[in-house]
């Protein structure tokens, strides 16, 4: 069996160079990850792909919330994908739906198209969709490399068999990437139970502050944040191979 590649979701370059660190094989950069995820800077963009040496894919995703998106909205996300292109990605991470929870089509040609010779993975709208299988389809022809699933359920420990499905249906024709939820104690059962050789995790920690003046008068502004741990991620890492 070849060995299982990990992708680690990374909220910031220091998370993508822990990541890198601990053993990861490819990394997502985003931002904004308490609300799922959006695209990041230009300047982080750039730092990440200067400083890493494992490949760097880009989430593109110009808000929280649906992925029904306006036509500002799809201009932006566009843009965000020249800029990736420039900078020499060697991938984005796109995907939006329609009102009826179809994947928007048009929306995804056009994103996948501006991607030119970038890898493309199709994120966790996936999993918004109204039927997984047809829409596994339709990413399938998009020309997507792969998709990122947890089988439609809120981790992929409980979407296993979905997982095992679609990767069953897939045959080969696009990769199915297991994530959400996954951790050191349960990445390597799922992967066995799903069939998915690539896996997506945050590896995720909270990072204490060292400022030593903080206002307790803030309490909605924290100094406190979560960033990807180079432990976590080698345990994961261990546990794909062990």
């Amino acid at each position: 069996m070849p060995r299982r590649l990990l992708e680690i979701a990374s909220n910031s370059v220091a998370s993508a160079l822990a990541a890198q660190a601990g053993g990861a094989d490819r990394i997502e950069l985003f931002d904004n990850l308490a609300e799922g995820g959006t695209t990041p800077s230009f300047g982080s963009i750039a730092l990440a792909r200067e400083r890493l040496t494992i490949p760097l894919f880009v989430l593109i995703r110009a808000r929280p919330g649906d992925f029904l998106y306006s036509a500002d909205e799809t201009q932006i996300m566009l843009r965000d994908i020249e800029n990736c292109r420039l900078l020499g990605c060697d991938g984005v991470v796109i995907g939006a739906l329609d009102a009826d929870g179809e994947v928007d089509i048009a929306l995804c040609t056009a994103l996948v198209a501006a991607a030119g010779p970038m890898q493309v993975t199709f994120h966790r709208a996936f999993d918004a969709a109204r039927d997984l299988p047809q829409a596994l389809e339709q990413v399938i022809a998009l020309g997507c490399q792969r998709v990122l699933s947890s089988g439609g359920q809120a981790s992929a420990e409980a979407g296993a068999d979905m997982l095992a499905a679609l990767v069953a249906q897939a045959g080969g024709r696009i990769g199915v990437m297991a994530g959400a939820g996954l951790n050191a104690g349960n990445i390597a059962s799922v992967a066995t139970r799903s069939g998915c050789h690539e896996l997506h995790a945050s590896a995720k920690a909270t990072r204490q502050s060292t400022m030593r003046h903080h206002n307790p008068a803030l309490p909605g502004l924290s100094p406190d944040w979560t960033a990807t741990d180079a432990a976590e991620v080698a345990a994961l890492r261990a546990a794909l191979d062990g």
